[in-house]
């Protein structure tokens, strides 16, 4: 008897569209049952965020950026990241773009956390980090079409808004349970 757990077989694959940071396509699967389908499937690369925490006047503090999405057309809250460049390591890209959005560098960098964005239909899988011992060592160094603006917010305060707008990005709000997870020392 087949069951839910058990790998489908591709039988074909044929590419839709190239869009640079996506490709779209149509893949041909059988089930364990015998039966065949057609399913969509987007290839995206795999991303990198960094949760980077500060201690200052005794307070711990959150480092965020803010930033347009153009997907959801609103200004998002979040933490730093961005896309793994072919051949980074996850830990490289998250130390990377906090340096690029922030000007902060991390001492100690910690995995604490991935998961699929929508293993529906997209092949990429979304890293989180930790980050402690920052040091501002340079100026934020953007791309072309980035304007994020970077802010510390104590880290209780930003928790308790994760789910609400301008906190209500999915991958961020998973980047805070993980944080939050870590934080209460169920990840090494």
């Amino acid at each position: 008897m087949a069951s839910g757990d058990e790998a489908w077989l591709e039988t074909g694959r044929v590419r839709l569209a190239d869009y640079g940071i996506v490709t779209v396509d149509r893949a041909r699967r059988r089930g364990p049952h015998g039966k065949e389908g057609s399913f969509v499937i987007l290839d995206a690369p795999d991303w990198a965020v960094v949760v980077p925490a500060l201690e200052r006047d005794g307070r711990r503090l959150l480092l965020t950026v803010r930033q347009y999405r153009h997907g959801s057309r609103s200004v998002s809250d979040e933490f730093p990241g961005g896309v793994i460049e072919p051949g980074e390591a996850p830990g490289a890209a998250a130390a990377r773009e906090l340096l690029e959005e922030t000007g902060y560098q991390a001492a100690r960098l910690v995995p604490i956390g991935s998961c699929s964005p929508n293993p529906a239909f997209m092949a990429n899988t979304f890293h989180v980090f930790a980050a402690e011992g920052l040091e501002l060592v340079s100026a934020q160094s953007l791309d072309e079409h980035e304007l994020v603006d970077v802010e510390a917010v104590p880290e209780d305060e930003l928790l308790a808004r994760v789910g609400v707008a301008p906190w209500d990005h999915a991958l961020m709000i998973a980047a805070a349970f993980f944080y939050e997870r870590y934080r209460a020392g169920s990840v090494s």
